[in-house]
């Protein structure tokens, strides 16, 4: 059972990876495509291959993190889910939520890139932090946290499209 943990472990790791990654090139991507306030044909489909890489990774990331989170919650209860436990859930809710209202076209420009690089480069502090045995924070600190990097993530997306915007 250790090494199937393990390698669940890994997968999850390498799906953060993955996902942290390919959310910085769709970001990058998106504002390279709406620097010249049209996206043209080129640039949908390099952004296509970069959502289908996205859509694996949140996948993966789904299917390991829930793996790893039932796991412990058979070996040792309700009792035994950390609040780090409960801030993976937390943010992996959040990217699926986001991710769906983005698809449906629900959620504006505005917030919906932000909130997803966001959630991925938080997903990635998780992991940094579990694998430097740092979890012992509460779910409030965290969603502090969390809340704060959202507000600059979207300040700092949305600064960046302003400035692409005077370019043109």
């Amino acid at each position: 059972m250790t090494i199937f943990i393990t390698l669940v472990a890994l997968l999850q790791t390498f799906s953060v990876s993955l996902g942290v990654g390919t959310s910085t090139l769709a970001i990058i991507n998106f504002f390279v495509a709406i620097a010249d306030g049209k996206i043209d044909e080129t640039e949908r489909k390099m952004m296509g291959v970069v959502y289908v890489a996205l859509r694996v990774a949140m996948v993966a990331i789904l299917v390991t993190t829930l793996t790893l989170v039932a796991l412990e919650f058979l070996n040792s209860g309700a009792v035994s889910l950390t609040p780090f436990d409960v801030a993976q859930l937390f943010t992996l809710c959040v990217l699926f939520i986001n991710a769906v209202l983005m698809t449906a076209r629900l959620m504006p420009s505005t917030f919906g890139p932000a909130i997803q690089a966001g959630s991925w480069y938080t997903l990635g502090t998780l992991v940094a932090l579990k694998l430097q045995g740092i979890t012992d924070f509460t779910f409030v600190q965290f969603f502090m946290a969390y809340a704060t990097w959202l507000v600059l993530a979207v300040g700092i997306v949305n600064g960046i499209m302003s400035l692409l915007k005077k370019r043109r």
